[in-house]
């Protein structure tokens, strides 16, 4: 029998998430069964396995082939997914997850306990980005019969209870994965999971094509036949598709900001912003800190002190985010921290900090040139970066801007380490352990690793502190640390935290469920459903 007071109470503590108000799922007629969904990803994943490659275009298809372990309801409560149920020790130090009988994987093959203890050994803490930090305190895995999985654990560790959907922690067939290198596998192209829609195309630069499982566990969906994410690179095309409903489905903020007040406006379009309260995503800028400006903390603070933070959430962004204050966003209350060292847009500031670094304006004005790679995800990153350019040329650093493609991007920044800064967003999600230390503990330092440790910043001071949270299950002594890791961050800046995002989904009104969780836009869309 689980323990449901306890496991709740270890999981909100963890998650920092129970005083979070977030809106009911909206009440619908019933279901209609069948349909095609014509769907908008953009950019083109580079892979269709979240397991290995967290970025978002590859969660939002692979979420619909894959299952975890649980998805969370709206208070951030467990929902049965390949578990049923789960059981937590007394003294924290067991977690026993008992799994669905009779599920398999699209390939006939049944779904086990062996499973889930590959993943979690071979991929989530080997592989995954935020795996290792998520289950470090995880001993050993044990699984005593086909359904049955134990996780002992050195120390409690109720984060893990935050990171078991089908997005964090996506369960791969160890079948089909033991034995390869899980990266270069050819089936992160054509995968097999257990979810509720089966791969069955993929045309490079034009469209990924899912079909309904038939043999799904989830009896009675999903609802559509098929999807089809198609693949749109122009933000005026995907608005012009979602406008006419040949596209039905698009999520991130898919349109160009200013399209929005037109497109709510119309009758069949629907504007929603649920679904991404798991993910508290934030916009940043990282430095590389091997390249001789940049390992200048003084350098840092200029350019932080050079840039509007304000200017970019109301221009760049049209109010869809605000100035990011810490970098762990407000968004996860329990942890936030507005205490930590500022940076305020001060021109003067920023050139008196040039200056004690010895970086004196040449004959042309400028100090020295870097090269600047933003994120590949979009008009809005791009503009971002002309931003940055503008407001850096102004106190003497010349700033080139590297547009790219986003396998170019992710090899350059995270498998080359040859850049000087990048821009990017990262989910923070509802616990600084799985989404924001990975950015700072210098044992994510993983070349080749997408959204870890780029910037090569290694501290003792902040070692120390992220290990200390990771071995802590004291709700208070985790908040204090964690802002702790704040003040360090703030205070040596590998990171510039720039905005905090607020992201929205388009959708025509005749699709209906599209929304069904805190964390819907990396969940499937099995209960979704279009009118006839």
């Amino acid at each position: 029998m689980s323990h449901p007071i306890l496991s709740r109470r270890l999981l909100l503590a963890g998650m920092g998430m129970a005083g979070m108000s977030v809106a009911p799922a909206r009440a619908q007629s019933t279901p209609r069964r069948g349909g095609t969904l014509t769907a908008i990803v953009q950019p083109e994943p580079p892979t269709l396995v979240s397991a290995l490659n967290a970025g978002a275009p590859t969660g939002v298809v692979s979420t619909n082939i894959f299952d975890g372990l649980f998805s969370y309801d709206w208070d951030m409560g467990l929902k049965p997914a390949l578990a049923t149920r789960w059981e937590v020790a007394t003294d924290g130090l067991a977690i026993t997850f008992h799994l669905r009988p009779n599920v398999r994987w699209h390939d006939g093959q049944a779904f086990t306990a062996e499973d889930v203890k590959f993943s979690l050994e071979e991929v989530w803490r080997k592989i995954h980005p935020r795996g290792r930090a998520t289950f470090a305190n995880v001993e050993a895995v044990e699984t005593p019969d086909p359904l049955t999985v134990v996780l002992r654990l050195k120390q409690p560790s109720p984060v893990i209870l935050g990171a078991l959907n089908a997005y964090e922690s996506q369960i791969l067939p160890k079948h089909l994965y033991a034995g390869s290198d899980a990266l270069a596998n050819p089936l992160n192209l054509k995968p097999i999971g257990t979810g509720p829609f089966r791969f069955k195309e993929w045309v490079r630069g034009e469209h990924i094509i899912l079909e309904r499982n038939p043999d799904y566990w989830d009896e009675g969906k999903p609802y559509l036949d098929r999807i089809v994410f198609r693949v749109v690179p122009d933000a005026t095309a995907r608005a012009a598709l979602l406008e006419t409903g040949q596209a039905q489905y698009a999520p991130y903020s898919p349109v160009p900001l200013t399209d929005v007040a037109r497109l709510r406006a119309l009758p069949g379009i629907a504007i929603e912003t649920r679904g991404y309260e798991w993910i508290s995503p934030w916009l940043f800028l990282e430095f590389n800190l091997r390249k001789p400006e940049l390992g200048d903390v003084r350098v840092r603070r200029a350019i932080a002190h050079a840039i509007n933070r304000d200017v970019i959430a109301k221009t760049v962004w049209h109010g869809f985010g605000k100035a990011a204050v810490s970098t762990i966003p407000s968004t996860v209350t329990r942890f936030h921290n507005a205490n930590v060292p500022q940076y305020p847009f001060d021109v003067r500031k920023a050139e008196a900090l040039l200056d004690e670094a010895g970086h004196k304006r040449g004959a042309d004005g400028m100090r020295f040139a870097i090269s600047h790679d933003f994120l590949p995800y979009g008009d809005d990153y791009r503009r971002t970066g002309e931003y940055v350019r503008q407001a850096l040329r102004r106190v003497g650093i010349d700033l080139t801007l590297r547009s790219q493609d986003t396998p170019s991007y992710l090899r350059r920044v995270f498998g080359e380490y040859e850049f000087d800064m990048s821009s990017s967003w990262a989910s923070s999600f509802s616990d600084p352990q799985i989404g924001v230390q990975r950015f700072y503990w210098s044992k994510t330092i993983n070349k080749g690793t997408p959204w870890t440790n780029a910037s090569g910043y290694a501290s003792p001071a902040m070692d120390q502190v992220i290990e200390a949270a990771q071995r802590s299950a004291d709700p208070a002594e985790r908040t204090r640390l964690f802002n702790e890791m704040q003040r360090l961050a703030a205070e040596d800046l590998p990171c510039l935290p720039l905005i905090e995002l607020n992201f929205f989904t388009v959708h025509s009104k005749k699709l209906h469920d599209v929304a069904m969780g805190p964390d819907a836009v990396y969940a499937s869309l099995k209960h979704a459903w279009l009118e006839g």
